[in-house]
């Protein structure tokens, strides 16, 4: 028998049986010794749910298999309802589904300025930041710095300033060993005169990690740059991270770092094949072989997912810059000075779900630990390059 004769069938049968005692119930509807309210009723056979609407005299439901059908025997129809009720419930559960996934994007793309949150990327413009690694993550960065600086306006505007000057490319990449530890590597082709494609291969540890009831984060990293691709003129950086959050829009950062043999075997300073000069001369000139540097650094929140940058970095020991000769007499070398200036950037940050694009302003090229804090390229902190940095978590 199929499901449609026996519907059917039961339809029929309902139909005759109200029928016949409609009379009955209404007389004692309208029995004033009989009058209170009552609940619909429901009964129920196998597979086949009855519901009596004694609210409504003559009105039934008889539901089979997920089908329902609505009798008025009143009218003497018979309504299929059960197509609508499926309807509606998809609608429900695609909008519940909506709401789940919007607030899901809502939760990656931004952040709430009470979340406390780390919004800020694993670096400022060059100075790094104390961000933690979670577990199993990969994490990819790319940094992009141009060659002509931006002042005077009137050079660089024909070349849309500097953005159609040489490029320096660099890309590295972190990953998480535990929600503590990781290890990164990081590739860049310049690092002195010449391009000479350093490596950095660290190590990191992440002692506290910022959220919103520790305002305070603190990270630790070592490690390795071998010129040559790591092949050659290796050296060791010791970089302690810390950040503060103060209010609910401002972070703050102290980077020192120690980079051991940054002018190792005296490579920045001067020869006596480059000049011309005497060899007692060039000999005579040495530059420290060690460099310390301290990135100070702060992040504003002017929407929970966009930030404006800022840093400064001095040093002291060997700093990268420009060695020049000093002439004497009859235009003889007497002497060499090194010049050299301190790193300084701003920019904006913005953050979309898991990426985070930054607009960058500074006066250096480098972007290693041992050379983001100066630059060979000599430029005063008004001269400052335009660049980006791209990160990407997976």
């Amino acid at each position: 028998m199929s499901k449609t004769f026996m519907i059917r069938s039961l339809v029929f049968v309902f139909s005759a049986a109200l029928f016949f005692f409609g009379s009955t119930g209404s007389a004692a509807a309208q029995n004033p010794v009989s009058e209170t309210k009552s609940e619909p009723v429901k009964e129920s056979q196998g597979n086949i749910k009855v519901v009596f609407d004694e609210s409504a005299p003559g009105i039934l439901i008889v539901e089979s298999n997920g089908e329902k059908v609505r009798i008025d025997t009143n009218k003497k129809t018979v309504e299929q309802i059960a197509a609508a009720s499926v309807e509606k419930s998809q609608t429900s559960k695609t909008q519940e589904t909506a709401k789940v996934e919007n607030k899901q994007e809502k939760e990656e793309s931004s952040y709430d300025f009470d979340s406390g949150e780390e919004p800020y990327d694993y670096r400022l413009i060059n100075v790094p930041t104390p961000k933690k690694v979670p577990k199993g993550t990969w994490n990819l960065a790319f940094t992009h710095r141009f060659t002509q600086p931006i002042h005077p306006i009137e050079n660089s505007a024909r070349n849309l300033f500097g953005f159609d000057s040489l490029g320096i490319a660099s890309f590295g990449l972190t990953y998480g060993i535990t929600d503590k530890l990781y290890a990164s590597v990081y590739r860049s082709p310049l690092c002195q005169r010449a391009l000479c494609r350093v490596i950095e291969i660290g190590l990191g540890y992440n002692w506290v990690s910022q959220d919103k009831d520790t305002p305070i984060g603190f990270s630790t990293y070592a490690s390795i740059e071998g010129n040559g691709n790591f092949t050659e003129e290796y050296t060791y950086n010791f970089e302690a991270m810390v950040s503060g959050r103060l209010g609910k829009r401002v972070y703050l950062f102290f980077s020192p770092t120690v980079s051991l043999n940054s002018n190792g075997q005296g490579r920045f300073d001067p020869r006596p094949e480059q000049f011309f000069p005497p060899a007692t001369v060039a000999n005579s000139f040495r530059m420290p072989a060690h460099t310390a540097s301290f990135g100070f650094g702060a992040s504003v929140l002017i929407r929970p997912d966009l930030l404006a940058l800022f840093e400064f970095t001095p040093r002291i020991g060997f700093q990268l810059g420009r060695v020049s000769p000093i002439f004497g007499t009859n235009f003889s070398i007497v002497g060499f000075e090194n010049t050299s200036y301190p790193e300084i950037g701003f920019g904006i940050q913005k953050n979309i779900g898991k990426h985070s694009f930054s607009l960058v302003f500074s006066n250096t090229q480098t972007t290693t630990t041992s050379r983001y804090n100066s630059s060979n390229l000599l430029f005063k902190p008004q001269r400052l390059l335009v660049g980006f940095n791209l990160a990407r978590r997976f």
